[in-house]
């Protein structure tokens, strides 16, 4: 009997996709215990966007709050996501910040990093990768899911055979729009199953209505996990729900070693937190919606979000078919580059501009520069001649890996902020988010100095 194992994701994606991460430590807390009799392969904990939001929304060291949910879980892997050579912020880093920062990730309590880049480039995997083979922990080698002219199964192959090479320990197929239909998924799997002789994790979104069909016909391929959120976080841009599926496969034949009772426990917990914000706006209806238009687009939901609110805060709103319309241009002049953190941001940017400066590239983000001048890696197709040189002019891109053009970062970081830094850890927060670390370490100082006179001089 074939088994199906599932990583929980409502304290990462789920929440990351439906209320843009703002859950604070707090409101879980009580629940990881049950969580961690549940059964799940893995818990998706840290990484993407937790990092960021902790620091510049939730006041929170992104550390202590992956050390505490280790202590409260001690019998589950946790699991990040982890953007390659962007770590967690949007840029290219050395790679000794891209060593320290996995190291560091092993020592807080990671047990499995899934491992992604924004182009597939796989010279911007290969250090993270050997660095959490090295350190003993899970590298799970992620392919960004897209379609294009050039995204073939064989190219896919192509690449899951270079991961595999890099001593990756599974595949994910990452699915970050939601548009990966169901016999996509059958082929796709059974593909990478012919291909190598590893696990195969799929990661999709509902956004457009197939989650659950692409699910089931990747498990008929023979994917040996899923990766799912408990009901009341699954749905619209998050993942489908964990009971059902775990209902859906049994009922199907397959062996589902999860706890109902203690799912229906957590689902329980995590139906008052998610009214809470839906109660104060942070949990919007359109998030749970379908949108078929993913589909003609490629648009994440994060993606849309940032699309409508850069054009509302131009008086634009009524201009967004235009650049729904001129987005998929956009990807096709950048050599078809998959609609994930950065590359959806830079696509989906230009488009507006484009729309908004009635000229196509008259106006170029620092970033698309950067991107043309080859520093985010090798693109899937070309960039369009022409493009490339109304962006760049006669300046010539860059030959090989752009990381190997930086310096060491960390040693020097670490002493350029002498005390202001307690720890390693610190350091790393710094060189990913300099300005929230910085106001972060000084709101620490505050309340500790608070504490302290409130202990000596009680109120």
């Amino acid at each position: 009997m074939q088994q199906v194992q599932f990583v929980e994701t409502v304290l990462r994606d789920a929440n990351q996709s439906l209320i843009a991460t703002r859950m604070p430590y707090e409101k879980f807390e009580p629940i990881l215990e049950t969580m961690d009799r549940a059964g799940y392969y893995a818990v998706e904990c840290w990484g993407g966007a937790t990092f960021d939001v902790c620091l510049r929304y939730l006041n929170e060291d992104p550390w202590e709050r992956l050390r505490k949910i280790r202590a409260k879980m001690p019998n589950t892997k946790l699991q990040m996501l982890l953007r390659g050579q962007n770590i967690l912020g949007y840029k290219h880093y050395p790679d000794d910040v891209v060593r320290r920062f996995v190291q560091h990730s092993v020592k807080n309590g990671i047990d499995i990093i899934r491992i992604f880049d924004a182009l597939n480039d796989t010279d911007n995997l290969k250090v993270a990768v050997e660095e959490t083979v090295k350190c003993g922990a899970v590298a799970s080698g992620a392919i960004s899911y897209t379609t294009s002219p050039v995204h073939t199964l064989e190219n896919y192959v192509k690449l899951v055979k270079e991961l595999a090479a890099m001593g990756v320990s599974t595949i994910c197929i990452k699915d970050m729009a939601g548009i990966m239909g169901p016999k996509e998924a059958y082929d796709l799997v059974s593909a990478i199953k012919d291909a190598v002789d590893l696990p195969v994790d799929v990661h999709t979104h509902c956004t457009t209505g197939l989650a659950f069909m692409t699910y089931l016909k990747a498990v008929e391929a023979g994917a040996d996990i899923i990766d799912t959120a408990t009901p009341p976080f699954s749905g619209g841009t998050s993942q489908p729900s964990t009971d059902t599926l775990a209902y859906a496969l049994r009922q199907l034949g397959y062996e589902v070693n999860l706890d109902d009772a203690v799912l229906k426990q957590v689902a329980d917990y995590f139906k008052p937190v998610r009214d809470g914000f839906v109660a104060d706006g942070t949990l919007m209806a359109k998030s749970l919606a379908t949108d078929a238009q993913c589909l003609t687009y490629q648009v994440p939901g994060g993606m849309l979000s940032n699309l409508l609110s850069q054009l509302k805060s131009m008086n634009a709103l009524d201009r967004l078919d235009e650049a729904l319309a001129e987005t998929p241009r956009v990807r096709k002049d950048l050599g078809y580059p998959p609609l994930v953190t950065p590359t959806s941001q830079m696509v989906g940017v230009q488009a507006v501009t484009n729309v908004l400066q009635g000229e196509r590239y008259k106006k170029v983000s620092s970033e698309v520069r950067a991107y043309c001048r080859g520093e985010y890696g090798r693109t899937p197709a070309p960039i369009d001649p022409a493009v490339r040189r109304q962006i760049l002019g006669d300046e010539k891109p860059l030959e090989g890996r752009y990381a190997d053009t930086l310096e060491p970062l960390f040693e020097k970081t670490k002493a350029q902020l002498g005390d202001t830094a307690r720890s390693d850890e610190d350091v790393l927060s710094y060189i990913a988010f300099p300005q929230l670390a910085e106001k972060f370490f000084a709101d620490r100082q505050a309340r500790e100095e608070n504490m302290v006179r409130y202990t000596i001089e009680p109120m």
